[in-house]
Formats: structure tokens, C-alpha cells, sequence
């Protein structure tokens, strides 16, 4: 995901920002979304910090890349956004795990 978010960070300077607008927030506001969870979310999974939290706006994000953005086009060009959705929903329902931040804290309050 970072990969795919890392480079929309500069789009942010662009005046005006020219990024589709699958769900008619705006452009600016779909931008500052899709970063949030294209970059900031993922980076809270991957060191283990509200793991759960942090999936949710990657899942949305994906959900609307695959079934907005991509509706229309072969499965071939959208399954990396579905495998992301699935795997961000695995996250939610299980959690970050025992050598996650999360998992540490968690010890730590027992």
C-alpha cells in the first residue's frame, strides 16, 4: 500500500488537485482519504499500533477501488485492490498479535 500512497503525498502541493472523486467528497478531501489510508494506516499495521482501527479506512479504500473505481474493468486490473480488502479485513478480525505494540501494551497492562 505504501507504494501506492507514498507518491500521492505530492499531489497534495498540486493547485488544483486533480484526483478522481469516486464517492463525490471532493477532490482535496478524497486525497487527504486515500493518504490517510494508503500511508498513515498501513504504517500503524505494519508496527502494530491500533491494528483494528487502522484497518478500517485501508478496507474502505480498498472496497472503493474495487468496486467503484475499477468496476468496470477485467478482474486482472482490480485483484490486487480485492486480496488488499481481504487481507485488511483479516486484520480487523484478528488483530495485530502478541509481538505487535498493541500486543505489547496490552501485556503490559496484565
Amino acid at each position: 500500500m505504501l507504494t501506492h500512497g507514498i507518491p500521492k503525498i505530492s499531489k497534495l502541493a498540486e493547485s488544483p488537485i486533480k484526483v478522481p472523486d469516486p464517492i463525490g467528497l471532493g477532490a482535496s478531501t478524497s486525497l487527504i482519504l486515500t493518504i490517510i489510508a494508503e500511508v498513515l494506516a498501513p504504517i500503524l499495521i505494519i508496527i502494530g499500533l491500533k491494528t483494528k482501527l487502522a484497518s478500517i479506512p485501508a478496507a474502505i479504500t480498498m472496497f472503493v477501488a474495487f468496486f467503484i473505481v475499477h468496476a468496470s474493468d477485467p478482474i486482472g486490473k482490480k485483484e490486487k485492490a480485492l486480496l488488499y480488502l481481504i487481507c485488511f479485513i483479516v486484520i480487523f478480525l484478528t488483530g495485530a498479535g502478541k509481538y505487535s505494540l498493541d500486543g505489547l501494551l496490552t501485556k503490559n497492562k496484565h
